[in-house]
């Protein structure tokens, strides 16, 4: 039978995944292989260095380099406060004195007398990895931290901007074309993932940040709402870090798009249910989604199926057309011609035929689908 090699989209029921959960830099693993462990629960932790400031002792006392140790009332690796002296002279008379004081809380890190300046550091910061989804730790990097495997249902959206995140499902809309509005960000979704239908506007947003909502799932937003939002464009770029007091996650594009009827429905069946959800894409080679995971079977679903990326399309997959003129819409492969056919631009392209929800079949570049893995 055919097939076509083309990027996938993945909306699972049920799937198996890993997920690895690892520290930039060496620390303490938490966890042990066979460990159950929850979304929230820390899995490993190191400490980042604390910033180095500068304090010239010798211009502030006036005396040569070789002499500034003689003047400390610290040494290396004493611990200050800040505000507290860590040098002074000694005059004859006291209203000569000058003293210099900690700029900061931490510690000594070194006393030159080569250059009269001393190095203070700031306290380590703590930087813990926490699960991010309920599962079984299956490997442990010594060091580094673990990979975990867990079942559930696993959906990957277009965009999206801001962290890890978990919370409750609540879906805020009756329909998946459904806009949702600044009313229907309730004052009871604080804590909450607010999943909407066609579009969310700004004024949407910043009243989901007003309330404390932890992350909002909508079809679509306009990108000058998001520039505005985040002050700035982003172009080609990874997101996931911004602090917006949110994560947003698209699913379908930019602009008034209603969210596909099959991703609606599958996350109306997981209602009230927690879910890990993460913002993070990135829109160049090595290409990362934005996702949303929620642990365990839907109420239909008896099994689930190990994720295998099969990474082609054959006659009878669900697809997304993610060009123009028929952006976002979803339809069936119907067919995979062979041979080359010219299209719109007058250039000669391999295309195939989808079949659209109410029957119609339209010519697409292959170039210009994304395959729904369901």
């Amino acid at each position: 039978m055919a097939h076509a090699y083309t990027p996938g989209l993945k909306v699972m029921p049920c799937t198996m995944f890993r997920k690895k959960r690892l520290l930039p830099i060496p620390g303490t693993v938490l966890a042990k292989e066979g460990q159950q462990v929850e979304a929230l629960d820390l899995v490993a932790k190191t400490e980042l260095p604390g910033k180095v400031f500068s304090v010239n002792i010798a211009n502030r006392l006036a005396v040569a380099p070789e002499e500034v140790k003689g003047f400390m009332l610290k040494g290396d690796g004493d611990p200050v406060k800040k505000g507290e002296i860590i040098a002074e002279n000694k005059p004859f008379f006291k209203w000569f004195k000058t003293t210099v004081e900690s700029p900061v809380e931490g510690t000594i890190e070194t006393v030159s007398d080569v250059t009269g300046q001393v190095l203070l550091r700031e306290p380590p910061k703590v930087l813990p990895i926490k699960a991010y989804v309920k599962g079984t730790v299956v490997e442990v990097t010594p060091d580094f931290g673990v990979t975990l495997e867990a079942e559930g249902t696993f959906i990957q959206g277009i965009f999206g901007i801001g962290g890890e995140t978990n919370g409750e499902i609540v879906i805020a809309v009756g329909s998946p074309d459904e806009d949702l509005g600044p009313e229907s960000i309730k004052d009871n979704y604080r804590g909450k993932i607010v999943v909407g239908g066609r579009h969310a506007s700004l004024s949407t947003i910043k009243r989901a940040v007003e309330l404390g909502v932890h992350a909002i799932v909508v079809g679509g937003i306009h990108d000058r709402d998001l520039r505005q939002l985040l002050g700035y464009d982003i172009g080609v770029a990874v997101t996931g870090t911004e602090q917006i007091g949110l994560t947003v996650i698209v699913t379908e594009g930019f602009g008034s798009i209603p969210m596909a009827e099959y991703t609606f429905k599958l996350l109306s069946s997981r209602n009230g249910e927690r879910a890990s959800v993460s913002g993070a894409t990135q829109i160049r080679a090595g290409v990362m989604r934005p996702e949303i995971i929620i642990p365990g079977f839907p109420k239909n679903v008896t099994e689930c199926k190990k994720d295998q990326g099969r990474g082609w399309i054959e006659p009878g997959d669900p697809i997304r057309i993610i060009r123009e003129p028929h952006f976002g819409v979803i339809g069936t492969v119907k067919s995979l011609p062979s041979e080359l056919t010219v299209i719109g631009s007058e250039s000669h392209a391999r295309v195939l035929e989808v079949q659209l929800g109410g029957g119609e079949v339209i010519v697409v570049p292959r170039a210009n689908i994304e395959v729904l893995e369901k």
